[in-house]
């Protein structure tokens, strides 16, 4: 059931791609950021609402947030940190990068979930799952060379490494989610409704300093639908994502890799709505990144 649950996430995760791209487009990125979360928070802010008013209603429901220690607040924050950290340098490479060069990348972040799950949790992959998860890699260095092709030259451009650093940002906050999900036993509902609140402060404070003091900055802002749509399809996306890991049998690992088929959304349909090049040949390293997610899943 995890699988199909990781499944359901990838599936918005890659909606979540589409919106995000458009939202950032030609726009300034770090209002889009702390929009997008507070989206978030707001739509778990009822939730949260009705746990004090109607405990038992919600607890029915499935959507209760529980009350937690301090301690648990103090790790959660650092999960916001890790994350705000991760959104701010993917939203600036998304801004500079085609969308069908970042969303690759992002797909190598199971390396490193990999190479955490087993040093931390001690997750066994068997040769064929490695087989799979050095097809990735592969495939993601296939990419690099298309890229140049565009005008990326990777060793030079620095919103590559803007995305790379992402990328490894977001797969420690993937191993961490883990051990809050399954250590600490967090419900979905309360370590998003609470990540969204410290990671909004984290981001206003971020505003305060490097945006709001600037007022060509503010002026190239830019409203559009989208900005709300991705908090709201993220929080979606992670509420299927941590149902999963509530599953003692999951493996951080594999629902890593299972959120990479959301390159199929971003990749295919992405491509040709933001009018990409090179969408043929991205196709061949597409369908070997995904012939490793189908190794690292299915063995």
């Amino acid at each position: 059931m995890w699988m199909y649950l990781g499944l359901l996430a990838a599936l918005f995760l890659g909606f979540h791609n589409l919106c995000k791209k458009h939202a950032v487009q030609d726009n300034e990125v770090l209002p889009v950021v702390a929009i997008t979360i507070a989206a978030g928070f707001l739509m778990f802010l009822p939730f949260f609402i009705g746990s004090i008013y109607a405990p038992d209603t919600f607890k029915a429901i499935g959507f209760y947030i529980e009350h937690i220690p301090i301690k648990t607040h103090a790790f959660i924050s650092i999960k916001s940190m890790l994350m705000a950290s991760s959104w701010v340098l993917a939203y600036q490479a998304l801004k500079h990068l085609p969308i069908t060069i970042v969303t690759p990348i992002r797909s190598a972040g199971p390396f490193f979930t990999f190479i955490g799950a087993i040093a931390l949790y001690n997750e066994q992959p068997n040769p064929l799952q490695w087989l799979g998860f050095f097809l990735i890699i592969f495939s993601v260095m296939l990419y690099s060379k298309i890229g140049k092709k565009e005008g990326i030259v990777f060793k030079k451009n620095k919103w590559v490494f803007a995305i790379i650093g992402a990328t490894f940002f977001g797969s420690c906050s993937g191993l961490y989610d883990k051990f809050l999900v399954q250590n600490l036993a967090l419900n979905p509902q309360t370590l998003q409704f609470w990540f969204c609140w410290y990671t909004l402060l984290i981001l206003l404070v971020i505003l305060a300093l490097m945006w709001f003091p600037h007022h060509a900055k503010r002026k190239n802002f830019k409203w559009r639908w989208t900005i709300p749509m991705v908090g709201i399809l993220l929080q979606t996306a992670d509420y299927f994502y941590f149902k999963a890991l509530q599953d003692p049998e999951a493996l951080i690992m594999l629902l890593s890799a299972i959120k990479r088929s959301q390159i199929l959304i971003a990749v295919l349909v992405g491509g040709f709505i933001f009018k990409e090049k090179n969408k043929r040949k991205k196709l061949i390293p597409l369908i070997g990144i995904m012939a490793g997610v189908f190794f690292i899943l299915y063995t």
